[in-house]
């Protein structure tokens, strides 16, 4: 495969690391792919659909790293056949197989059936069954830089963050929006999320790289005060959920309800996402005394 330039969309970090800049700075279903050339091999990380739009990556593509198994991280392993895959060992299933990927977000039926259409046709899904898994604080030497690998669960199970030499730290789905943190498929957890968003604030970097939206964050202080907004919208969904639930509902009615997507977004996971964000609060509020279930089903604020 030849080298495919990108012009003003790479943007340059330092003299090995770089961004390819998606479309509308990584808005979904794009994202910002990191580009990090070593002397003795090059590496992308979480390759989008632009970079498969386009047909490569400015260089020569010895391994792709994937920070977590979903369908926009994972949209280019099969466009670089011949590079090794690397994603952290938990989501490993998500990569090798389809039925894998949709068991990561538990999606069966026709969801099922509609999400694993949507992947292969607009996400160019191509299972990577030699793919390989690592773990917390594996370590890739490309040759005069290396790549960390940082485990941070909740959003996937393998859910992981990158240190690109001591300036860049790329932190995938902890993306720092105003939409919040992620924790809808059956592979996410909130207590895990919460305890990433602990564990990160620990990262110092002089650039921050976000795979969706925020893209490129420079320095210290503004990635702590956009981390802290991006946590706050947990405990604001919590509260909000608490007061719909001043009167007895079910989960189902919940998800109706709709308190993580807006009612008029119809995706084929929308209706999973809202039910097991909502199983992950009830839950808390359970082990917090804040509910109860008055009847089989049904919850209610104490």
């Amino acid at each position: 495969m030849g080298l495919v330039e990108w012009g003003e969309d790479e943007r340059k970090l330092t003299d090995r690391v770089s961004v390819l800049v998606g479309t509308d700075n990584g808005k979904y279903p794009s994202g910002n792919t990191l580009v990090v050339r070593g002397e003795s091999e090059c590496f992308v990380i979480d390759p989008s659909v632009d970079v498969v739009a386009r047909g490569g990556a400015p260089i020569r593509v010895d391994a792709v790293l994937n920070s977590h198994a979903h369908e926009d991280h994972i949209a280019g392993n099969g466009l670089f056949s011949s590079a090794r895959v690397h994603v952290h060992a938990a989501d490993l299933p998500g990569v090798t197989s389809l039925d894998g990927l949709m068991d990561v977000y538990g999606l069966d039926g026709a969801a099922r059936e509609g999400f694993s259409q949507v992947v292969v046709d607009e996400f160019s899904f191509e299972p990577r069954p030699d793919a390989e898994g690592f773990g917390d604080g594996d370590t890739f030497d490309l040759g005069g830089i290396s790549i960390e690998a940082i485990h941070l669960p909740g959003h996937t199970r393998g859910h992981s963050g990158f240190r690109a030499s001591s300036d860049v730290f790329f932190l995938s789905d902890i993306d720092l929006t105003g939409f919040g943190p992620y924790y809808g498929d059956a592979w996410s957890d909130l207590e895990d999320f919460e305890e990433s968003l602990r564990k990160v604030r620990n990262e110092d970097a002089a650039y921050y790289v976000t795979y969706h939206h925020k893209g490129v964050i420079e320095g210290r202080a503004r990635f702590l005060e956009m981390l802290e907004a991006f946590h706050e919208v947990i405990a604001r969904r919590h509260d909000t959920m608490l007061g719909f639930l001043e009167e007895p509902h079910s989960l189902a009615e919940m998800a109706t309800h709709r308190f993580i997507y807006r009612p008029h977004v119809e995706t084929h996971f929308a209706e999973s996402v809202e039910q097991r964000s909502a199983y992950l609060h009830v839950q808390r509020m359970l082990a917090r005394g804040e509910a109860k279930e008055v009847e089989p089903g049904r919850f209610q604020r104490t």
